[in-house]
């Protein structure tokens, strides 16, 4: 498998003021996967090998802040070809789909296979199978932790925004080959509902993964340096952490 992090902002003031590009990850293993198309998703695919209407096959919504939804709805409406071209599946939690608060438009929903993803559910995107591990809440709205298993056995776990509590690690998997974390602060805030470096590296000296990588930056966190961050995760976890950039390819 491989990912391609086509922006690593983080948060109000690094994603709406363009400090970093946005627009969330592909997972590419012989199925193409974009998990939570922020701003800019649509344009920055294209500086990837792929074409939304020929390659694309799902898309994943961890939840519904516009950093990574916004562009949800033009990604769907691209790979489907205006829902010509079928079998497009979109999973997304059930208030990015339903009510008030509800990110994906009712008229692309028809275009594309809809799930809504569930604690503990399991889904099949052609040869990759995804695992929703645990539900918690990031500013009042549904939050899901996943797991992408190819059939070689490989697994890439993304731990998106939310306020480390302990029964995370419950539902967190032993020796992932890759597990991503949207740390966006380095130091802790009690108050706001995003990770720490703190809550990084207890979670890795737990779960011990293969590689760890570190993404959705803050403006707190890119004046610490990422790449001296990540370092310093590594040394105290002996758990080879990546900061990746705007762009950057990592091969599981």
């Amino acid at each position: 498998m491989k990912l391609y992090f086509l922006g690593t902002a983080g948060g109000r003031t690094v994603t709406f003021k363009k400090i970093r590009n946005s627009g969330g990850i592909l997972l590419k293993d012989k199925s193409l996967i974009h998990i939570d198309p922020g701003p800019g998703a649509f344009v920055y695919f294209f500086n990837t090998p792929f074409e939304p209407w020929k390659d694309l096959n799902a898309v994943v919504l961890s939840h519904l802040h516009l950093d990574h939804s916004a562009d949800v709805n033009t990604i769907l409406e691209s790979a489907t070809e205006s829902g010509r071209r079928k079998g497009v599946k979109l999973f997304a939690p059930a208030d990015a789909l339903k009510g008030e608060h509800r990110v994906v438009l009712p008229y692309i929903q028809r275009l594309v296979e809809t799930h809504t993803l569930e604690e503990e559910k399991s889904f099949q995107i052609n040869e990759i199978t995804l695992k929703v591990l645990h539900k918690h809440t990031h500013h009042r709205v549904e939050v899901y932790s996943l797991l992408f298993e190819n059939p070689e056995g490989k697994k890439v776990v993304y731990i998106p925004c939310g306020r480390f509590e302990e029964y995370w690690l419950e539902h967190l998997p032993q020796g992932a080959d890759l597990m991503i974390f949207n740390a966006t602060f380095y130091r802790k805030r009690p108050h706001i509902d995003h990770l720490s470096v703190e809550d990084v590296i207890k979670i890795l000296r737990e779960k011990k993964p293969k590689k760890a990588v570190i993404t959705h930056y803050s403006k707190e966190m890119l004046l610490k340096n990422p790449l001296k961050v990540a370092k310093e995760i590594s040394s105290q976890t002996g758990v080879e952490t990546i900061a990746v950039e705007d762009l950057s390819v990592v091969e599981v």
